[in-house]
């Protein structure tokens, strides 16, 4: 009982210090950027507590419960885009002081209709990954309060929703701020608890099979635990929640030190959470990987404790699904609507829309949501939607290399065509995914080209 009230007092707290965060809000972007206030610190805490959701944590555990200690260094390869943005990206930011979104830094660079295709890409990104946030929450209070995962996916997503709608990136980077303390304190927990519940450390690895402790483990093969750490490495690089952390910084430089920081620090949180998963096979091999990580948190803390950790997992979950939320409506509004328009709408009536598109994508991620399986799948799935599209000419845009419309557009239908043919058509050869192949495609294409310096402009 003690747990539950802790978990309710949580639930109400995170809601209130969100309405409170965004109860300022001064037109379309500032419900984006949230005034490009936040030092280094701060995006360090809202920039983790992002991408750091239910794939990289009850995601993680399960497939580390399934394939061993391969799927943490698969994860790394995010660890090192992280790093790699900081220092070759974010301090580039500075040349885009009126940009709210991924959209308007590739609108400057490849003309409207690039920025409308990125906000559509983004769009499908974000919704994606959304639900499987969503589907995640439902899945933790089903393990832990035995709620259906409809209830629990309505009551943890309803919070979200309406912070997330009413207060912007404020109210975002205000509770993301809170939800990281707790994750961060949350976890080590219960991978202590788990190793002293089991025995310690060398009971821990006596009792997991040896291909669970060694590379490339038991299901993968080197190409295909090479082919993993590059979809990690990727699918999320500067996508739009990730994007709008670089554009929210006070400077270029802050958001580069909170950007590395995150980085750091996702090296040891995704070896925590993975190795949460071990312990989940160490206490019962026959367990729905699923809730591994849920099931060691109800094996192993005890009384208080557990209402803490178990706050300290619904944050997760909440940080990444609240950005994405936030990132998927600028997307639409910024990026599809706004440049379709033949007059400016008031930042008014924008901002407006904005809340509502927020509310509709959220309630849509619910009925999404029921049908996910495996978080993580989804998200390798969602990467599909951007990496092979939008990447390559995004990252030309941030070093001023301007090549036009056309070389954006060719290289974009390439590299879709290239993942489908790839993954689909040919089945992946050497292991490789088909996300990697669109990458490289849609370099050669948009490398090879010529310019169309015409059309920038449009």
């Amino acid at each position: 009982m003690i747990d539950m009230i802790i978990v309710a007092g949580y639930l109400v707290g995170i809601l209130v210090v969100g309405l409170w965060g965004g109860r300022i809000q001064r037109g379309l972007k500032d419900y984006a950027t949230a005034g490009r206030e936040f030092g280094s610190l701060v995006i360090f805490a809202t920039m983790s507590a992002s991408f750091i959701g239910g794939g990289f944590s009850t995601g993680n555990a399960e497939k580390v419960f399934l394939y061993g200690v391969a799927n943490i260094v698969a994860l790394w390869g995010f660890s090192c885009k992280e790093i790699a943005v900081a220092t070759l990206i974010a301090p580039k930011m500075k040349a885009f002081p009126d940009a709210v979104s991924v959209g308007d830094v590739m609108g400057q660079a490849y003309g409207k209709l690039a920025r409308i295709v990125t906000g559509v890409c983004g769009l499908a990104l974000c919704c994606g990954i959304v639900g499987a946030q969503v589907g995640a929450i439902g899945v933790i209070f089903n393990v832990f309060f035995g709620l259906d995962r409809f209830w629990g996916i309505g009551i943890g997503c309803g919070i979200v929703i309406l912070y997330t709608t009413l207060g912007g990136m404020r109210a975002v980077v205000y509770t993301d701020v809170v939800q990281f303390v707790i994750l961060a304190i949350g976890m080590p927990l219960v991978l202590g608890f788990g190793i002293y519940q089991i025995g310690g450390i060398d009971a821990l690895f006596a009792a997991v099979p040896p291909d669970h402790l060694s590379l490339p483990g038991p299901d993968f093969g080197w190409m295909g635990l090479i082919g993993l750490i590059l979809v990690f490495m990727f699918g999320e690089t500067l996508v739009p929640p990730y994007m709008q952390r670089l554009l929210a910084g006070k400077t270029a430089s802050a958001a580069a030190r909170g950007t590395l920081y995150s980085g750091l620090f996702s090296f040891l949180f995704f070896a925590i959470t993975g190795a949460i998963g071990l312990v989940a096979f160490a206490l019962d091999p026959d367990l729905n990987p699923n809730n591994a990580m849920s099931f060691v948190i109800v094996s192993v803390m005890p009384p208080v404790l557990k209402g803490l950790v178990f706050s300290g997992v619904i944050a997760i979950v909440m940080s990444s699904a609240d950005s994405y939320l936030n990132s998927a409506s600028i997307a639409f509004v910024n990026d599809v609507w706004r440049p379709l328009q033949r007059k400016e709408m008031s930042e008014e009536n924008l901002l407006f829309i904005a809340k509502l598109v927020t509310l509709v994508v959220g309630l849509l991620s619910i009925v999404f949501a029921v049908s996910i399986e495996s978080i993580l799948d989804i998200l390798i799935y969602a990467y599909n939607y951007w990496a092979p599209i939008v990447l390559v000419p995004l990252v030309a845009a941030i070093y001023g290399i301007r090549r036009g419309t056309t070389a954006f557009l060719a290289g974009a239908l390439t590299g879709v065509v290239a993942t489908v043919v790839w993954q689909s058509g040919l089945n992946s050869p050497f292991d490789l995914p088909g996300l990697v192949i669109g990458v490289l495609a849609n370099l050669v294409v948009f490398l090879c080209v010529p310019r169309s310096p015409i059309y920038i402009h449009d």
